[in-house]
């Protein structure tokens, strides 16, 4: 089961987003309709956004072409950097790092802690 965590800091312009366990096709739509309504609020490309990996479970092949349609709307908002922060996890890291070339998001950095 999949959850996640939108939260907007004004302050830092950065949005920091709290990504949980394994994501079905089903949490990703509802995740993609809550970020749209969420950078609606404020110009991302102003912004930089955190996406808080640390407790996300590696993709299934199927949930691939919407973790692709997430990255797709990172890049098309604009965001100064997209910042993935994971615990170590050299599959996930290369999961994520397949995606961001696959979808020439270039702005991106990952951080391991």
């Amino acid at each position: 089961m999949g959850s996640f965590k939108f939260a907007t800091d004004t302050a830092a312009k950065l949005l920091n987003v709290q990504v949980e366990g394994t994501m079905s096709e089903e949490d990703a739509g509802r995740f993609i309709t809550e970020y749209n309504e969420t950078v609606s609020k404020f110009q991302p490309t102003e912004y930089e956004i955190d996406l808080d990996c640390t407790k996300l479970n590696v993709s299934s092949p199927d949930v691939l072409p919407m973790l692709e349609q997430c990255y797709i709307l990172y890049k098309e908002s604009g965001f100064k950097k997209v910042i993935f922060t994971i615990a170590k996890s050299p599959v996930l890291k290369m999961q994520l790092s397949r995606v961001a070339r696959t979808t020439k998001l270039e702005n991106y950095e990952i951080r391991e802690v």
